[in-house]
């Protein structure tokens, strides 16, 4: 049985959700609809990229990922679908795309399917759902669109040389760990066998090591880790790390390799 999942912005205290979720089950009373998440905060492509980046190859292959976030159509932001490893995602390519697929290979339209109102601002409920109903229901992508090409925002990727990558925290959990850009096969391949110093806060604070685990250093001390997501983290065991070291999102994270002397 096929599974329909929801991201969004809205939040729990309005009608949306209920509304979005009544449209699935009038049309197709079966379907399991998932909650992923509707607490990001509002327009919030980033977060809801990687909170979705980071599940949906959980879920099922044929999955629709329904994406509610900061949907409004324009001609730079056009609705689309997209099909990548086996799943469906539907939404604004407001950049939410290529932060979830990264450099896997994806096949794309821009839906060309009218949605049912004459009112502009609730395309989840009033297209969205429409061609998740056709997705379901095996319609091909060429007769809900035409093929597109998805944008692309290379600042959120970090730079690096022979012997440095620079990154930011890209995600702050609800822990107030603090997630970078700074993937584990970039590290490793830089890195190649050298020491190595990570800096936080323009070098306020300073790592040296990767740990396995939060319990590898006393508490509340500094780690640094490769998450289950496959980025560098840094956190504290057992403390916030973003409130107490001050730390937000797009700050700066520093990494330089020590040269064999």
């Amino acid at each position: 049985m096929a599974i329909i999942t929801l991201t969004s912005d809205w939040g729990l205290s309005d009608y949306y959700v209920p509304a979005v979720k009544g449209a699935i089950f009038s049309a197709l009373p079966n379907v399991n609809v998932v909650d992923i998440t509707h607490n990001i905060e509002p327009f919030d492509v980033r977060s809801a990229a990687f909170i979705v980046k980071n599940c949906y190859k959980n879920f099922p292959k044929g999955t629709i990922h329904i994406l509610a976030i900061d949907t409004e159509e324009s001609l730079s932001n056009p609705h689309v679908v997209v099909k990548v490893n086996e799943h469906y995602f539907v939404g604004t390519d407001n950049y939410i795309f290529s932060l979830i697929i990264d450099q896997d290979p994806y096949e794309a339209v821009i839906i060309d399917i009218t949605q049912d109102s004459d009112f502009f601002t609730f395309s989840t409920r009033d297209r969205f759902v429409k061609v998740a109903i056709m997705l379901y229901n095996n319609v091909p992508l060429s007769e809900i669109g035409t093929p597109y090409t998805l944008k692309e925002r290379i600042e959120f990727k970090p730079t690096y040389d022979n012997n440095s990558i620079h990154g930011l925290v890209n995600f702050i959990d609800s822990y107030e760990n603090l997630v970078t850009n700074i993937s584990k096969p970039l590290f490793e391949k830089i890195r190649n066998g050298r020491k190595f110093t990570i800096k936080l806060c323009s070098g306020i604070y300073k790592i040296n090591e990767i740990r396995k685990s939060y319990q590898e250093v006393p508490e509340p001390d500094i780690l640094a880790l490769f998450g289950t997501h496959g980025f560098l983290e840094i956190a504290l065991n057992h403390g916030k790390a973003a409130s107490l070291l001050g730390v937000e999102r797009d700050f700066a994270v520093d990494i330089y390799f020590e040269d064999e002397k």
